[in-house]
């Protein structure tokens, strides 16, 4: 049964006596009878295990297993294969790491159901990313996991224009209440206590009493993660990848949440401004006006280089435009350098496109993996290998950022 009930990419942790000894990744589960008999052969009343799992590297560890156990399965040994629901190791999770570093857990303190808790080391990134990529884990219904995203994507937003993260449930209902109706749930009130709740189990958020009621926000180790911005990236590509929202516009969403310039690679340039434009006349061409404004500084002359180091051919699909008088490509920053993403403008963070994957490349249609093979962000698909020249050093952070920004980190 437990076998049965586990999902690609849970956790599977070996104990033995009083102690964890390893820990592993489930790569992949099947069901077969035949294998496993052939495997380990079957009792007097031929039965066998014939739920089988295929692991990823076995990492050994020796950790103490008693109080991590009790917090689990209420005991501190282990008898049996026992499944432990996501939500509920997400609760436990830095208190096995702290166990792993040797590190022990520091002083309790009460949860807001008055039951003691551990207060435990600041979470890491790989953790952040796992409790958003694994939102619907125990979640009631996909609802709640929409309305949970999308608290969690109206609270970035919060954190990047750089207000308080603790907010007050009135304030956030007054916010939060128009998103709510146009994204997700129509019970505002409802959804607000269920997603509190939900966001609460899994470790990301933090309530407290406040003048009589209580504000509620992303806890502060969470939110000193998200000031890096290649978690900020990974966060928004993992919340609107796995949180139901392809029926939705997500551009039109991240703009209402205040994060408009994650919904393509390319990023925006600061806003222009007529404002302030002293002495300015207006142009004789009809339908144009002076505007001051600002732009990322570019040096064209990486463009051309790129373009002339892959002799004008797609790094994609190796297509070579002809025209008239030579052949067109364009140059493309893997991680952009408007805002928000701010990437720097060198070679090693360039790829030579054609116009078609170009556009597709900025519109996060298509990512490159650790291989160096471009796939289809939706559903990773293997489109084919990024095609490669020796002198042209890519920069792989500038891929991860671009990677993250289409859902598709590692956790």
């Amino acid at each position: 049964m437990a076998i049965r009930d586990q999902k690609v990419g849970d956790e599977v942790l070996f104990c033995a006596g009083d102690r964890f000894i390893a820990k592993a990744r489930i790569l992949g589960l099947m069901h077969s009878p035949g294998l496993a008999a052939a495997v380990w052969g079957a009792d007097e009343d031929q039965k066998t295990w014939e739920h089988i799992m295929a692991l990823g590297e076995i990492v050994e560890i020796d950790v103490p297993a008693a109080s991590l156990l009790t917090e689990l399965v209420k005991q501190p040994i282990l008898r049996s294969l026992t499944l432990i629901p996501a939500e509920v190791r997400r609760r436990h999770l830095a208190l096995f790491n702290s166990l792993l570093d040797g590190q022990a857990p520091q002083a309790h303190h009460r949860s807001l159901d008055g039951k003691p808790a551990v207060s435990v080391p600041a979470m890491r990134r790989e953790e952040l990313l796992h409790a958003l990529g694994t939102l619907d884990a125990g979640a009631p219904d996909e609802q709640h996991t929409r309305d949970a995203s999308l608290m969690l994507l109206w609270a970035l937003g919060r954190l990047v224009a750089g207000y308080n993260r603790l907010v007050p449930r009135d304030l956030c209902a007054r916010e939060m209440g128009p998103l709510l109706l146009d994204f997700g749930a129509h019970d505002v009130d409802v959804a607000l206590d269920h997603t509190f709740q939900h966001l609460q189990d899994t470790g990301l958020w933090h309530t407290e009493s406040a003048g009589g009621g209580f504000a509620a926000g992303l806890k502060r180790d969470v939110a000193r993660l998200l000031q890096t911005p290649l978690a900020r990236a990974e966060a928004v590509g993992l919340l609107l990848c796995t949180s139901y929202f392809q029926d939705a516009d997500q551009a039109v969403l991240l703009e209402r949440v205040g994060l408009a310039g994650y919904a393509n690679a390319e990023g925006t340039v600061d806003e222009e401004s007529e404002e302030g434009a002293v002495g300015a006349t207006p142009s004789a061409s009809p339908g144009r006006r002076p505007v001051n404004g600002s732009r990322p500084d570019r040096d064209p002359r990486l463009a051309e280089r790129i373009k002339l180091l892959h002799g004008h051919r797609c790094q994609v699909c190796g297509e070579r435009l002809e025209t008239r008088f030579g052949h067109y490509s364009e140059a493309a920053h893997i991680q952009g350098v408007g805002r928000p993403h701010k990437g720097p403008d060198r070679l090693s963070n360039m790829l030579c496109l054609c116009p078609n994957h170009h556009v597709q490349f900025d519109k996060l249609f298509f990512f490159i993996d650790e291989e160096w093979n471009v796939r289809r962000s939706r559903d990773e698909k293997l489109i084919r290998p990024l095609i490669r020249h020796p002198k042209h050093v890519i920069d792989q952070t500038c891929v991860e950022y671009h990677r993250g920004l289409c859902g598709r980190s590692r956790y």
